[in-house]
């Protein structure tokens, strides 16, 4: 079975056939980073990149293109509210998602533009649109330069939006536009926003419109076509929409396939930073998961379904992967850590079946019972240790890979780890010395005085192991 993806265009199912063989370009689009990302935006980030690993594990040289807008209105209102250079807060937000990202092991992509280092590139496609007749400057003087929306007979096309049903584009004042639904694609300068914001343009000093950056940072680094345009459900329209107009319109002939993810709700809203409804990866932490838990979670439902977030939901997620977790550190024990292997054939077709987590990951956990019935058999568990492997390898979630092991952790954190295990082993040691003597009140002493701290000690064939409460 070859891998199939809904394409949104199409709104089908389809063979997943790159433009070149053997390689794949993706563009996902970014976060704005007026503020730190919420776990919507982390979920976006997960799902591109299990399916990116999913085309690497398949065999596609994959170039992955994540951006980074730094410059648009809501940066700007940030800039004014907080009275602090636009870049500044762009910058350090970006700080911010890199850090979230690099906690739930997003691989880094294979470049991460800025907006704001591509205005050449935007200028360059403003210029081409005017020649072509499907962009204008405003002759009000005010600088802007404006996507004629009516000028590309499909807009409309990947969203179902059409020119004569849609709302006034709110992007900049209608006064200057020929038709309320035409978009900015470069905005002149306002006495209202910070002077620094600007750059010189054939059309005199302004800044870019928000659809254009993405188009031309497409151009910029995966060409006039490319295989897979990532991001959002919420991007659809008016973002994702515009992109294909003006780019289109340009001569691109851009996505090849449109890939959206669901959104992430909190109650019966949409996850947003406008409305205030948001949750970062802190926020999760001080519930009690871990970095991979949370990956977990996020990766487990379809990605094109709707998730309504809840602790409850998340809690059962991480208790999931506790028991997959808790199987391969088992095994280990037992037989060293076997190299991943082979993947089973129902994992791979539930994966090119448009990406079906869901099942995947239940051909993941009969595996890991599988395992464990062999374990307490006192069975040879290599075969299903390497499958789980193999599996977990796939998701980002092998709890023997360096990120989540504590090998790439480093510094005080290793030094931490070194630290409480040479307790924890005085301890076991004492209660060792307690059992040999037949000092049973003794030895479980320790045990719950061990159990008071946090730490839970399990009497294993190979002798005890220790734990984590809760697996913090």
């Amino acid at each position: 079975m070859t891998l199939r993806l809904y394409d949104s265009a199409t709104r089908t199912v389809r063979d997943f056939v790159p433009r070149t063989p053997g390689q794949v370009g993706m563009y996902l689009c970014g976060l704005t980073v007026q503020s730190g990302p919420h776990i919507g935006h982390l979920r976006s980030g997960v799902n591109n990149d299990v399916l990116r690993r999913w085309l690497m594990r398949s065999g596609f040289k994959v170039t992955m293109v994540r951006n980074i807008t730094d410059i648009d209105d809501k940066v700007l209102a940030k800039s004014i509210e907080q009275s602090e250079p636009f870049w500044a807060i762009a910058y350090r937000n970006e700080l911010v998602l890199g850090a979230a990202y690099r906690a739930l092991n997003v691989l880094s992509p294979t470049y991460e533009p800025r907006a704001t280092g591509h205005i050449p590139e935007m200028h360059q496609l403003i210029g081409q649109l005017i020649e072509g007749g499907h962009a204008y400057p405003a002759t009000d003087g005010s600088g802007d330069v404006y996507f004629d929306v009516r000028s590309y007979p499909d807009y409309g096309e990947l969203s179902g939006q059409r020119p004569d049903a849609m709302e006034p584009a709110a992007d900049a004042p209608a006064r200057a536009k020929r038709d309320p639904v035409d978009f900015a694609l470069w905005k002149g300068e306002r006495s209202d926003e910070p002077a620094e914001a600007y750059w010189p343009s054939p059309w005199g000093r302004g800044r870019p419109g928000w659809h254009i950056e993405c188009s031309a940072m497409c151009w910029r680094y995966l060409g006039a076509e490319f295989d897979i345009h990532g991001g959002g459900l919420d991007l659809l329209f008016p973002h994702h929409e515009n992109e294909v107009a003006q780019s289109r319109a340009a001569g691109l002939p851009f996505a090849r396939y449109w890939v959206h993810n669901g959104l992430l709700n909190l109650g019966a809203t949409k996850m947003s930073k406008s409305l205030g409804n948001v949750i970062d990866l802190d926020a999760l932490m001080s519930l009690g998961v871990r970095p991979a838990e949370v990956r977990y979670y996020l990766a487990q439902p379809h990605y094109r379904s709707v998730i309504d977030f809840s602790e409850a939901a998340l809690q059962e997620a991480a208790t999931a992967y506790r028991r997959v977790e808790s199987f391969v550190v088992h095994a280990v024990e037992r037989v060293g850590a076997v190299e991943p292997g082979e993947l089973p054939a129902e994992f791979v077709e539930a994966m090119d079946d448009d990406l079906n987590t869901s099942r995947a990951l239940a051909v993941l956990h009969d595996a890991v019972r599988l395992g464990n019935a062999a374990l307490a058999a006192d069975e040879d568990v290599k075969e299903p240790l390497a499958r789980v492997r193999a599996m977990l390898d796939t998701f980002g979630l092998d709890p023997l890979e360096a990120h989540w092991s504590g090998a790439a952790a480093g510094g005080a954190a290793d030094d931490l780890t070194s630290t409480v295990d040479a307790l924890v082993q005085l301890a076991l040691q004492q209660r060792e010395l307690a059992r040999t003597r037949r000092d049973w009140t003794a030895a479980d002493a320790v045990r719950d005085q061990l159990r008071q701290a946090g730490v839970i000690v399990e009497d294993t064939p190979h002798g005890p192991r220790w734990s984590i409460a809760n697996g913090r």
